[in-house]
């Protein structure tokens, strides 16, 4: 028997190395190199089903371009952000806050998919625990099969038994391999694990979902090197003091990374919401200033979010400048701009920004409604409720053009909005005769103004 392998691994990135060091030279850490043993004469290939063959070289012209049929997970908002489906022997990496829902949307996804087999591995909540999320979910007669199990070698021993079309992994930091000397969640036992359930789904096509904790920080646990060994990476977020949790993907090679599906969080299971524009939009409360209507787009979805704002003298001397659901230093940039370009003046002022519904928006076409709702607030100013501005503001005061402004336009239109303010240059090729909302062009910060306040 072969002798096992003593290597150093840093505990932040997972970075190996033949004899310890004080700082590590992959993610410059200090003092995180701790002593591991891996096995050579590794359990785990042993234990793959189908022996793990060896590829053989081809010339490109010979490689076939044909595109294996996608896996239809019934749900139009993961379709959606996965690119279409799954792909066939694609490994999907989704990560999120405890208790927002991962699972949930997990085991809601496959008992919807009917006769394909199934295998879900648990190794957090027992076969019981599972059952009685499953019956809240209300669901139909499902192929899918449970098995609490944490030890790597066991779970392909089961995979090799029923030959499953999909796997599930809950989650990956609780697995473990007798080829590490470590205990479950250390860099090296998630790397190997990942790695060798990456080996299975290539070799066998069979597509393989892993869902991850997070850390504090938000990003997924273990090594940075789990992001880049998978090819799907979804972050599941949201606040759990809202209703509304958001699915986005980070990285996918089989599809855009701009894409956001919407949920609702019900008592029985997670709800796609078809029509977010609806759902984010509070009441039109009459009188109220510092509340501004923004046309945005995630991904290929435009839909309208309202953006509150509230500007008061700075009590404590410092000024306060605080924003939820969007970058703060975007949005001290465009209070430079007021104060530059427009002449307002808010050096003194302490200014809060929230979007509405608990969601983060990137888009740079809400940046009109984002000084709209500031000024709006400071002037004590209501804004008219039927009036909603897509537009993103350049360090000039210029309202830069934005893309997909039709979009946007068709769905201020079916929201029952009478008027819309957009940058002029997306003007000039628009055909604005099929519109019949009311369309206002602007090119400064000031004629938006002029159009709002009057």
């Amino acid at each position: 028997m072969a002798k096992d392998k003593k290597v150093f691994l840093c505990n932040e990135c997972g970075y190996d190395s033949p004899k310890w060091a004080g700082k590590c030279p992959a993610c410059g850490a200090w003092n995180s190199f701790v002593e591991k043993s891996i096995r050579k004469d590794s359990a785990v290939h042993a234990a793959l089903p189908g022996g793990g063959g060896s590829a053989r070289p081809v010339l490109i012209d010979e490689v076939s371009t044909d595109e294996l049929p996608r896996i239809d997970t019934h749900d139009k908002e993961l379709n959606r952000v996965l690119g279409g489906g799954l792909v066939p022997g694609s490994l999907v990496l989704l990560g999120g806050e405890p208790g927002i829902g991962k699972s949930t949307l997990v085991l809601q996804t496959v008992l919807r998919l009917g006769d394909r087999r199934v295998l879900y591995v648990s190794g957090e909540e027992s076969v019981q625990q599972i059952k009685l999320r499953a019956e809240r979910i209300e669901y139909l007669k499902s192929n899918c099969m449970i098995v609490c199990e944490t030890r790597l070698e066991t779970i392909f021993e089961h995979i090799k038994e029923c030959s499953p079309e999909l796997i599930i992994i809950d989650s990956i930091q609780t697995m473990s391999s007798e080829a590490v000397d470590s205990s479950p969640g250390s860099v090296a036992q998630i790397r190997e694990c990942t790695a060798m359930l990456l080996k299975y789904a290539k070799e066998s096509n069979t597509p393989i979902v892993l869902i991850g904790h997070i850390t504090k920080e938000g990003a997924i646990a273990g090594p940075k090197i789990l992001e880049h060994i998978v090819d799907v990476v979804l972050q599941f977020e949201g606040d759990q003091h809202y209703i509304y949790r958001v699915l986005r993907s980070i990285k996918n090679r089989f599809g855009s990374t701009a894409e956001m599906g919407i949920y609702e969080m019900r008592r029985e299971g997670l709800r796609q919401v078809e029509n977010p524009s609806e759902l984010l939009l509070s009441d039109r409360h009459q009188g109220m200033s510092g509340i501004a209507i923004a046309a945005a787009i995630e991904g290929v979805s435009p839909f309208l979010i309202e953006v509150q704002a509230l500007v008061s003298t700075a009590a404590y001397g410092t000024p306060q400048r605080s924003a939820t659901g969007f970058d703060t230093r975007r949005m001290n940039m465009l209070l430079a701009v007021l104060e530059k370009r427009v002449g307002f003046k808010l050096a003194q002022k302490d200014v809060f920004l929230n979007i509405a519904g608990g969601l983060r928006v990137n888009d740079p076409a809400i940046d009109l409604s984002v000084i709209s709702a500031i000024l709006s607030s400071n002037m004590d100013v209501e804004i008219d409720a039927t009036v909603c501005m897509a537009g993103e503001v350049g360090l000039s005061g210029e309202i830069r053009p934005i893309n997909r402004i039709e979009q946007r336009i068709s769905e201020a239109e079916k929201l029952g909005f009478k008027q819309i303010i957009i940058p002029r240059t997306n003007t000039k090729r628009l055909d604005l005769s099929k519109f019949s909302i009311e369309i206002k062009a602007v090119s400064k910060v000031e004629e938006a103004f002029r159009y709002i306040f009057g």
